[in-house]
């Protein structure tokens, strides 16, 4: 597991729950992908809502780190780090947030 002795919570964005979702559906199966919506509804998994400031930083993000690639997946992280003051990211795409420099501090902390 990814987290085993993070204490949480752990919080996320739609769009990821969306593309996390595909992917483990491709990759485990529909079991897998529907373990992943408990998680949710159990409460061990947080879905922020994006609000309309959030969105424009994701734009901001996009257009800034076009030649990574960043996307808005990656950058509703970003966008609600920000905004939740959130220091830590859990990822195992370090290729994108090793890269990326929030506004709120110098560098996001990649788990594991």
């Amino acid at each position: 597991m990814l987290l085993e002795n993070d204490q949480g919570p752990l919080v996320t964005t739609a769009l990821v729950v969306a593309e996390a979702g595909y992917l483990i559906d491709r990759q485990l199966g529909p079991a897998a992908e529907a373990a992943l919506y408990a998680s949710i509804v159990d409460g061990d998994l947080l879905v922020e809502g994006l609000i309309r400031a959030d969105w424009v930083r994701i734009g901001e993000l996009v257009e800034r780190y076009a030649d990574l690639r960043l996307g808005g997946t990656d950058a509703s992280l970003v966008a609600i780090a920000e905004r939740l003051g959130a220091a830590r990211l859990a990822t195992l795409n370090r290729r994108h947030f090793g890269v990326v420099r929030p506004r709120h501090i110098d560098a996001l902390e990649l788990l594991p």
